[in-house]
């Protein structure tokens, strides 16, 4: 069931001209407990694909938001264990919403040396996750981490940047499923110089060596921002700006700010023109 999830929902947002709305929120933050019930409020605003921060000590492509979420998180004893129960929790209620684990090659590669080779793709898949995007996995040093998630059913998503060569393009197009995430800014997450002319001179470059959908992230901060960039790509995607909403509102109204957030984001998404390929458009 997996992929297909990804793929199912790309293809219904592609028929109706819609853009992606993809929020990244670290598990396990502000509140440990929290996270399911975060999750369903940004689906019920407008998600369409949920990435789901693994927490990890050395998250060295994350601005300073984003690894105190990863600290924060850490501290409260969040890990890989945990955040694969956080995915079973919110696949109780919702069973159709894309769930994408995003970080770094350490948690991996020890869950597999704690359970065995192959086991983290299999325990990903059980627990009901779509896609993994590994922040330090170039695609030249994990075709066999490739293999092993398409035998599961899952996408392996992967990150190219305004510095990417067209050589490292095609090596992603050739491994890449479910969606290129690019980040449209170099350096860590955070920052806000978003040039959306250079993202939309950047994007037919890299679909002419990427069959996937383009999703684009980094300096997206608000609906404006959201709205500029969706004009080129097919999806849309927040973390730090939605780190900073909800990183110190009380338990309560954590769902609240962030639902708040998403459905600015959403309207300003939809306000746009159908893409190429609507029905009917």
């Amino acid at each position: 069931m997996s992929a297909a999830r990804l793929s199912a929902t790309f293809a219904r947002l592609r028929a109706q001209g819609r853009r992606a709305l993809i929020p990244f929120v670290t598990a396990g933050f502000p509140y440990p407990d929290i996270t399911p019930d975060l999750m369903h409020a940004m689906v019920a605003a407008g998600a369409d694909v949920i990435e789901l921060g693994v927490p990890f000590s050395d998250p060295m492509a994350d601005g300073p938001v984003i690894q105190r979420a990863g600290e924060r998180a850490l501290a409260a004893g969040i890990g890989l264990a945990q955040v694969l129960q956080i995915v079973r929790d919110f696949r109780t209620r919702d069973t159709t919403t894309p769930v994408v684990l995003m970080g770094y090659a350490n948690p991996i590669e020890a869950w597999e040396h704690r359970h065995g080779a192959g086991r983290f793709a299999r325990d990903a898949a059980d627990a009901g996750v779509d896609g993994v995007l590994v922040v330090d996995y170039p695609p030249e040093e994990c075709e066999a981490f490739a293999a092993a998630l398409r035998t599961h059913g899952l996408d392996l998503i992967f990150l190219l940047a305004p510095t990417s060569t067209d050589e490292r393009m095609a090596q992603v197009g050739r491994l890449a499923s479910g969606y290129v995430y690019y980040v449209s800014l170099t350096g860590v997450t955070g920052a806000a110089h978003l040039d959306t002319a250079a993202v939309e001179a950047m994007l037919p470059r890299i679909r002419a060596h990427v069959s996937v959908p383009v999703g684009v992230g980094f300096g997206i901060r608000d609906a404006a921002s959201a709205q500029a960039v969706g004009r080129a790509a097919d999806a849309v995607v927040i973390g730090t700006r939605l780190i900073q909403m909800i990183e110190n509102e009380p338990r309560d109204r954590v769902a609240d700010a962030a639902a708040g957030f998403l459905r600015e984001i959403r309207a300003a998404l939809d306000a746009l023109p159908p893409r190429d390929g609507a029905a009917g458009a």
